[in-house]
């Protein structure tokens, strides 16, 4: 699987421009990348966005940094190299999205399934196997990252968000919850909680 993280300029792929990814191959998780770029032009930025990310709106349009479509270029070449390309994320569909739309916008081939693994989705049904309370905003599930890291034993995501601390810890939460231990040496000081 291809654990994977996308910062970028808002929340709709179809306006708003990626401006990092992170990824690591869950079978080998040495074989790491991380890209950054400039919003493409026209994109929609929003302020929030970029406080989330840390960058200012002079940053993420440094025409001296390469384009989205040479972003996603470089990414789709790296993801060869990664037999099982089922991506895997926390709410993942929205990143699967973004390379989609950034793939369409570059003219490439976008060669990912449907078929993705959710951190969220693999949290939630733990929790209810554990008959543990899943913590609700605007009467939705408020399962999020923050939440998740806490449940496994592992610290906040620091801010401001980086797109390949976000594909670490991605991977880290999914390997604790589907095999009950850890992965990455980066998380290795910090025990994952009795369920029991």
């Amino acid at each position: 699987m291809i654990a994977i993280d996308i910062e970028a300029t808002g929340l709709d792929p179809r306006v708003h421009s990626i401006l990092s990814v992170g990824a690591l191959d869950f079978d080998n998780p040495k074989n790491r990348i991380y890209l950054e770029c400039q919003a493409f032009e026209g994109a929609h930025i929003h302020e929030e966005a970029l406080e989330i990310v840390g960058m200012t709106e002079e940053e993420v349009t440094d025409d001296t940094k390469q384009t989205e479509a040479q972003l996603i270029a470089q990414f789709l070449t790296w993801a060869e190299s990664v037999e099982d390309q089922t991506l895997l994320g926390q709410v993942v569909f929205q990143d699967r999205s973004y390379i989609k739309h950034a793939c369409e916008r570059a003219g490439l081939n976008f060669p990912f399934a449907h078929h993705v693994v959710d951190t969220h989705a693999l949290a939630y049904m733990q929790y209810i196997q554990m008959g543990k309370e899943i913590p609700m905003k605007n009467r939705h599930s408020g399962l999020n990252i923050e939440h998740i890291s806490i449940h496994l034993g592992m610290p906040p995501e620091p801010d401001p968000h980086n797109a390949l601390t976000g594909a670490l810890y991605h991977a880290e939460m999914a390997h604790r919850l589907l095999y009950g231990e850890p992965l990455l040496e980066e998380f290795k000081d910090y025990p994952i909680p009795s369920t029991t």
